[in-house]
């Protein structure tokens, strides 16, 4: 048994409403834009002693979807974790902000705002962005590249802009006189290929420190950048090996950067479809995905490879030679590398191609069965050193939720692989104390 604890976080996006889970009577979907629904989620993940609650944030909406599902669409998540911080006393909460469309003067002064508010409770999970540039005025988006880069310069300013005014600076002496230190605050005067920000930031930082970073880093790109900056790092990783691999690969990046390879904690998503049998979990999966037809299961492929496979008979073999080595149609790079790597080393039918996770549901990992059945494919895992916890992504129905706070993690508890209490009131102590 491993004696590292788990980091462990649950999306507050309700994403056992996919598919047709909205539809079930005791979905929710009807709340999931009101401030009770998440309040109530959040005190329940903080009496389990969860790490943090984590929001995700897109900047679009797709109209044509709308009518079968929230379609992208959402609360602004750092106004939510700033209402959820009244009401909360130890877990984290990590919000989402884009650098593609964000000033970062603005990120780092609502991020500080959220910080202190929180009583040092802030994450920020750092975003490129695929889709949105005709909100913000734009007629493409920046390429992969350009993305990261200003995301990279974007993170570098807003650090300075967080030191420009350390929390010793705040000073409040009504003997004498002293509000704060003015000698402290100063100025960040940089420049770079992106951004021309004078400084100072306008309000002190947090005496807890710097609030922890998070990423998705799946591109080389991406695990270059979230491998320098990251104390959390999000993963797809649908199989061991692969998340074994792109743990070590994350790790080696680290230590090369000159950081710890402990710095980081590698967090898969985990879309758990939890059922009080093995065959009613199986059945909670089916349900959650048997509205796709076969038409839409060959869209989604056409969307994530640029592959028509309409042609094609169930049983042909689907090979790396169907693959377009340009793909300009490509949506996801996370789901088209993995996509590409199952087809390349498995040459599936076209049958077991469409019913991959990546192509009916996400490219995560993903548990079907029993708590106890989950607990130990989590223990496994770990042992093996395929992650340092999860972002927990309860599927097919609210009971998936709700064995994973009533069984799930009383079990990972029960074999010391989970905390029993908080170790701090600080977000960045707590994930110290769970690498330790």
């Amino acid at each position: 048994m491993s004696e590292k604890h788990l980091c462990i976080g649950l999306s507050l996006s309700p994403t056992w409403l996919n598919g047709w889970g909205w539809r079930k009577k005791d979905s929710s979907a009807e709340r999931i834009f009101s401030a009770d629904f998440y309040i109530e989620l959040t005190k329940k993940a903080e009496e389990a002693k969860l790490d943090f609650v984590f929001k995700p944030d897109a900047l679009f909406l797709h109209p044509e979807r709308v009518n079968v599902s929230p379609a992208m669409g959402g609360l602004d998540p750092t106004l939510l974790m700033t209402m959820l911080a009244e009401h909360t006393s130890q877990i984290g909460l990590v919000t989402t902000v884009s650098t593609t469309f964000n000033p970062p003067y603005v990120i780092a002064r609502q991020l500080q705002t959220l910080h202190r508010l929180s009583g040092g409770r802030a994450g920020w999970n750092i975003v490129t962005s695929i889709e949105g540039a005709d909100n913000f005025g734009h007629k493409n988006m920046p390429s992969s590249e350009e993305r990261y880069n200003r995301a990279k310069e974007s993170v570098e300013v807003i650090r300075k802009l967080w030191r420009s005014y350390p929390a010793e600076a705040l000073l409040v002496d009504r003997a004498e006189g002293i509000f704060a230190d003015k000698e402290k605050i100063h100025p960040i005067d940089y420049k770079g290929d992106f951004y021309d920000v004078k400084g100072p930031l306008n309000l002190p930082a947090h005496l807890a420190g710097e609030l922890p970073l998070f990423q998705a880093g799946a591109s080389d790109a991406g695990r270059e950048f979230a491998s320098g900056v990251a104390s959390g790092i999000f993963a797809a990783t649908p199989t061991i090996e692969s998340a074994i691999s792109y743990r070590q690969d994350l790790r080696n990046r680290a230590m090369s950067k000159g950081r710890d390879a402990d710095d980081i904690s590698v967090l898969p998503g985990l879309s758990l479809f939890l059922g009080n049998t093995t065959a009613e979990a199986n059945a909670l999966y089916r349900d959650a995905f048997a509205h796709l037809s076969h038409e839409q299961q060959l869209a989604m492929v056409r969307r994530i490879l640029g592959v028509d496979l309409s042609g094609f008979a169930k049983e042909d073999k689907v090979t790396a030679a169907n693959i377009p080595h340009d793909n300009q149609q490509m949506h996801s790079k996370t789901h088209a590398e993995l996509l590409k790597d199952y087809i390349v080393k498995n040459e599936p039918t076209v049958q077991q191609l469409l019913s991959r996770p990546e192509v009916i549901s996400s490219a995560h990992w993903i548990i079907i069965g029993t708590a106890e059945e989950a607990a130990q494919q989590i223990e496994y895992w770990l042992d093996k050193g395929a992650i340092d916890g999860f972002i927990a992504l309860p599927g097919g129905s609210i009971s998936s939720l709700q064995l994973f706070f009533d069984e799930l993690l009383p079990l990972l508890v029960e074999k010391g692989l989970f905390r029993e209490e908080y170790e701090s009131d600080t977000f960045i102590k707590n994930l110290t104390k769970q690498k330790n």
